[in-house]
């Protein structure tokens, strides 16, 4: 009799034992209102996004330690009044121009100040960083969670009467094994080529210790030497007249807004940099189509971040290059599409 009930109760249990493996799904992705959050359960890391504030991932906690630094109090206030925080996306242009026009196939393009979406003498970051994301998918499975989320730029008449350039912006954020991959898309819908001259801003932080006991590993051969109003002039030194020490730099020895590029890269074309605490690190990793690099990290009070930032071209990338100063700027053919992708890993949390 005993022997029949386990035989009986066998396929109950096989039953249960996979429900329960459902249950605890390493990977998962869920919607929570203006939400996303892609956990992984086996790392303990929940990267969180907003996409109707441009999809900016605002958190990344690692056992609960976040490792974004300037996340907002709350979602409803960040909307109100979004400033540069999380990893937010800029384009159609990244950092500073050094007017109020871009250069493209060899004509100008001037601003139409009028319409507030450019302001400044050198504007800066575009204005797509907050424009709100459609969600393509939002899925996981056993491999990873993810969420891709699309901008079609061409179809806001403000934003082409300022950028004439028909192009559409899709970003995956996916989960895997504890690492954050944030893959772009860029198509180009022109009948012109389209300069490329987009990027990320992530803001960083540690936990375990403030920002005077970090030290950054920057993979970078040059540096460009910038203007008063932080504009390249074109001129490019090695970096080691920067940093001596490269893969070993004492952040508090420094006040960074710098520009960067040769960066120095593996077989595959990665490059690879960090920030050091006393066990925390925060490595990230360009794709190849990534070829320059600006770390920001000012001195201050609560200015404990550092932001490495991967750009498709330095600082004034179109305008320099119409200048012939500047011979690496990225262009996507009529009707072509453009991709790259960077990491985020995490260590010692």
């Amino acid at each position: 009799m005993l022997k029949g009930s386990v035989a009986v109760l066998m396929p109950v249990v096989t039953f249960l034992l996979l429900c329960g493996q459902a249950v605890e799904a390493q990977y998962s992705a869920v919607r929570e209102g203006d939400v996303v959050r892609l956990a992984d359960k086996k790392t303990d890391t929940v990267v969180s996004i907003a996409p109707s504030i441009g999809a900016v991932v605002f958190e990344m906690k690692i056992h609960g330690a976040n490792i974004i630094s300037f996340s907002p109090a709350s979602l409803d206030a960040f909307r109100q009044r979004p400033s540069m925080t999380g990893i937010p996306f800029l384009g159609p242009w990244a950092n500073r121009l050094d007017e109020q026009a871009f250069y493209a196939n060899g004509k100008r393009f001037p601003f139409n100040m009028d319409l507030g979406n450019v302001t400044g003498a050198h504007p800066i970051h575009g204005f797509l960083s907050w424009a709100p994301r459609e969600i393509v998918a939002m899925k996981a499975d056993g491999n990873s969670a993810w969420l891709t989320t699309r901008l079609d730029v061409y179809r806001n008449p403000v934003w082409m009467a300022q950028f004439p350039f028909a192009h559409t912006v899709e970003v995956t954020h996916r989960l895997r094994n504890g690492e954050l991959e944030v893959s772009t898309k860029v198509e180009n819908l022109s009948s012109d080529p389209m300069p490329l001259s987009i990027g990320f801003h992530p803001y960083f932080q540690l936990t375990d210790s403030p920002r005077d006991e970090w030290t950054l590993s920057v993979p970078a051969r040059i540096e460009y030497v910038l203007s008063s109003d932080k504009i390249p002039t074109g001129e490019t030194r090695p970096i080691e007249q920067l940093f001596p020490t490269p893969q070993s730099v004492a952040l508090r020895d420094f006040n960074l807004d710098h520009v960067f590029a040769d960066l120095a890269r593996d077989a595959s074309g990665q490059a690879r940099m960090s920030v050091a605490g006393k066990k925390q690190k925060v490595e990230v990793v360009f794709g190849p189509k990534y070829t320059a690099l600006v770390v920001f990290s000012p001195t201050g009070a609560g200015r404990n971040f550092v932001c490495f930032e991967p750009m498709t071209g330095i600082t004034d990338a179109m305008n320099l290059a119409h200048k012939g100063l500047y011979k690496d700027l990225q262009t996507i053919p009529p009707h072509q599409t453009w991709q790259e992708t960077f990491w985020v890993r995490p260590s010692g949390f």
